[in-house]
């Protein structure tokens, strides 16, 4: 018999009742450090004050309304992220799939609306991971994601990541975009190799190609930067954000330039939920955290001192660990044992972390965590990989 939680997870035996800050507890009181942050969502921790007074203060005025009426946190938000980025507009949504989906329509329109209706694929890289919709699943391309769920949606192109010539190749008079994440998350926590944005770049203005940036994981904060192209001094025409700008309430964002949204027009998309009231104010809270003076900094000093914590952390179990690759605080741990033993292994030591393509246990701590918290963190990992490994 099913169960009545459709059973399309793999969950583990874990039940939190409570959170704060980098820390979950169960209903027994047992206390786990927590290293994926939900996925890299609660990039300020669980139950952050501000975060928590922004909901409880917003839930005590309105909920949703419907965007059939002004709503003027979204105008707040909106002109936040505009004035930090490259984009001259944004659309929110819920999720970072609902983005994907809003980018694909909006490349694609683009074109359609300059005369050239020819120019719909966009080429996508092997590795990625971009939701959970057929849209989503087909811009990623894995079996392990389209497996069962023909026919699935035409148009994408698909090449090794960091190959520019593959991408060359690629590109033709059909080409409307490029999807890339400038560090794969799920795909194990890949960086672009150096110059490969650059490259891109270059493929755009040569051909009129526009880029999307996928920074629903890397964005926010997590790089060390608010996003993590910026540290290749190149930027997009339409980026994908979600997980971290709502720090655990559903909400993501596409954001765009000028030219490359002005075919979206009225009605052209549309959600019931997207950009409401109580979203805005967590999202305006989170804005207001991660874009005060000095706390990228602070994230990008913490950040240097657990990789050097997990490098020393791969020299000590050769047996269990290959290397450690990643930037700011979205760190991967590349295993000789299968990285589920690794998570596995974790919890009994009281230490969250979470899989991720390419045999790699990604470390995704919330921005806030301390030097203190770190060197728990590692003194934890070490128990785990102790119990699956003989030190060297």
């Amino acid at each position: 018999m099913i169960a009545p939680v459709l059973p399309t997870y793999s969950r583990a035996p874990l039940s939190f009742v409570e959170g704060k800050g980098v820390w979950l507890t169960e209903a027994g009181g047992r206390r786990y450090l927590d290293l994926g942050a939900g996925i890299a969502v609660n990039a300020l921790g669980h139950a952050h004050p501000k975060l928590v007074a922004a909901l409880t203060e917003q839930a005590g005025r309105l909920w949703h309304v419907s965007n059939l009426y002004e709503i003027p946190g979204q105008e707040a938000l909106a002109r936040r992220l505009v004035d930090a980025t490259f984009a001259d507009t944004v659309f929110f949504t819920n999720s970072g799939t609902e983005a994907c989906e809003l980018a694909i329509k909006m490349v694609r329109r683009h074109w359609h609306d300059r005369g050239q209706p020819e120019r719909t694929t966009i080429i996508a890289f092997e590795g990625a991971f971009h939701g959970r919709s057929i849209g989503a699943i087909s811009a990623a391309g894995a079996e392990k994601l389209t497996k069962g769920f023909a026919p699935l949606l035409p148009g994408f192109r698909h090449v090794p990541f960091g190959d520019i010539d593959a991408v060359r190749a690629a590109v033709d008079e059909t080409t409307a975009a490029i999807i890339v994440e400038p560090i794969q998350g799920e795909g194990g926590i890949r960086p672009a190799p150096e110059g490969f944005l650059a490259a891109l770049d270059e493929i755009r203005q040569r051909t009129g190609a526009l880029l999307i940036f996928d920074e629903v994981q890397c964005g926010m904060g997590r790089s060390g930067r608010l996003f993590a192209h910026e540290w290749d001094g190149v930027f997009p025409d339409v980026m994908m954000v979600a997980k971290g700008i709502g720090g655990g309430f559903p909400l993501g964002a596409v954001l765009a330039t000028e030219d490359a949204a002005s075919a979206m027009t009225a009605g052209s998309h549309g959600s019931t939920y997207g950009g409401n009231p109580l979203a805005m104010a967590v999202g305006a809270a989170v804005m207001d955290e991660i874009c005060q003076p000095g706390f990228l900094d602070d994230v990008s000093r913490r950040a240097g001192r657990l990789a050097q914590g997990l490098a020393a952390l791969v020299a000590g179990h050769p047996a269990v660990f290959e290397g450690v690759r990643g930037r700011g605080l979205m760190l991967g741990l590349r295993c000789r044992v299968p990285n589920t033993d690794v998570v596995a292994a974790g919890y009994s030591a009281e230490v969250l972390t979470v899989p991720g393509g390419d045999n790699v246990v990604r470390i995704l701590p919330p921005l806030v965590i301390t030097e203190d918290e770190i060197d728990e963190a590692l003194a934890r990992l070490d128990r785990a990989a102790s119990a699956l490994g003989t030190p060297g």
